[in-house]
């Protein structure tokens, strides 16, 4: 059968994926996971573009496959010499250098007409921001996004993914192409940015070929929907929330409600707002040095009685996020977590909180209605948070599949007709209703 290769990257670690697609078959199995998370070097915080490069290429090394496909997380870059050569390492979204950035952007442009232009939500870790706080643009030949960066090393061929490049709020919502007007005003040279692909396209004439490149774009190609009437949560370290529309929304009000039209497969637009996700879940159990599961189940026995907003700035950086947690709930009034399971039963609530309050801004904003939630990703596999979220959303949750973005990715490849349709054939999709 033929056999296709995704890789797949996340914010901390990264696999490659071979999967077999038929018409009534669609398998994967992991091949190759490695780990890469970023670290403080030369002032910032950096990824190791040379790790992870070779994690990639030995990942491959030896696979027989029709095609492969890359799809990362969004907005870091990596900017290229006349040469092709790397001027450094990438920076990590969540280093510092773009705080105050927004504002100074927002002098420029005010945030009416950056968002009529891009219709993208203002997030500091946006690329164009990131641009802005980086002395190496004015040097660099080109710039490529991660998932970009990592075809480039493979093929040679320089390009843009469609759908990851209209994360970085400096693509023209309504044209697709770069918006090269705003990029003059902001002082971003807008030579940097190559040509825009699209998912499906083969690069360069190689075995590559360009996906859903964003991995939430990939993850919500494979939500298996057999109705346009859903919303998604595609769960892991972050959450993106939304529904799925033929053309953006960007009015004042969704403007208001820091609402994204980012860029799906197949000329859809992913409107949706971040949140912040699992990462509050992860940074806790890193610096507690605990299991998950055991944490979960006590989170389970538990009353509500803390929530915090998962969105607030001082939750972004890694560190110490339980301690961060309680001052939240000590400082808003609430009663204050004093151990592990509390804070969990905390970070679960408010994330289940925060889903309901989008999809419901969602639906007001856009004019969609929603039956059911699809959760797919990581998140899907945690009991706890689907079910307060079907509590939360007084609506059904499909959870499943887990690995939604690498199938999104060998689905695009492999050019099936009903994608959705596949999924929900050939995985099992827990079904979880509101019980409060």
């Amino acid at each position: 059968m033929t056999s296709y290769a995704a890789v797949d990257l996340g914010a901390s670690s990264g696999r490659v994926m071979l999967g077999r697609v038929e018409a009534d078959l669609l398998e994967l199995r992991e091949v190759s996971r490695f780990s890469y998370r970023p670290e403080v070097r030369d002032g910032a915080l950096r990824w190791d573009a040379a790790l992870l490069r070779r994690s990639v290429e030995e990942g491959l090394r030896g696979l027989d496959v029709r095609s492969v496909g890359i799809d990362s997380w969004a907005v870091d870059y990596g900017l290229l010499d006349d040469s092709g050569e790397l001027l450094a390492d990438p920076v990590c979204y969540r280093d510092s250098r773009t705080d105050g950035v927004v504002d100074r952007v927002l002098a420029a442009v005010p945030a009416e007409e950056l968002y009529g232009v891009t219709g993208i939500q203002i997030l500091p870790i946006n690329t164009l921001y990131q641009l802005v706080a980086d002395p190496l643009a004015q040097q660099a030949a080109h710039l490529l996004l991660i998932p970009d960066l990592v075809a480039y090393w493979l093929t040679g061929e320089i390009g843009a993914e469609y759908t990851n490049a209209s994360t970085t709020q400096l693509l023209d919502v309504h044209t697709g192409q770069w918006a090269t007007g705003l990029m003059d005003r902001l002082g971003i040279p807008s030579g940097l940015f190559p040509p825009i692909r699209q998912p499906g396209s083969a690069i360069g004439g190689t075995v590559v070929v360009a996906v859903g490149s964003h991995d939430t774009a990939s993850a919500v190609y494979a939500v298996p929907a057999l109705t346009s009437r859903f919303g998604y949560i595609s769960c892991g370290t972050w959450s993106l929330v939304g529904v799925e529309l033929d053309r953006p929304v960007v009015t004042a009000d969704s403007l208001a409600a820091n609402f994204t039209n980012e860029a799906g497969v197949g000329g859809t637009v992913r409107y949706l707002r971040n949140v912040m996700g699992l990462w509050l879940l992860e940074e806790s159990l890193r610096v507690w040095g605990l299991e998950r599961d055991p944490l979960l189940r006590a989170a389970a026995s538990l009353p509500r009685r803390s929530v915090i907003d998962p969105n607030a700035s001082e939750f972004l950086p890694p560190g110490d996020m339980p301690s961060r947690i309680v001052a939240a709930c000590r400082n808003s009034g609430q009663p204050v977590p004093v151990d592990p399971p509390e804070i969990v039963r905390c970070i679960l609530d408010s994330l289940a909180d925060a889903y309901r309050d989008t999809l419901l801004d969602a639906q007001r904003l856009s004019g969609k209605e929603i039956d059911v939630v699809h959760i797919v990703g990581g998140g899907s596999r945690n009991e706890l948070l689907c079910q307060l979220t079907a509590d939360a959303c007084r609506l059904p949750v499909l959870a499943g599949p887990v690995e939604a973005t690498a199938l999104g990715n060998l689905l695009v490849q492999a050019g099936i007709p009903d994608p959705r349709r596949l999924v929900a054939a050939t995985h099992e999709i827990r079904r979880y209703d509101p019980l409060a």
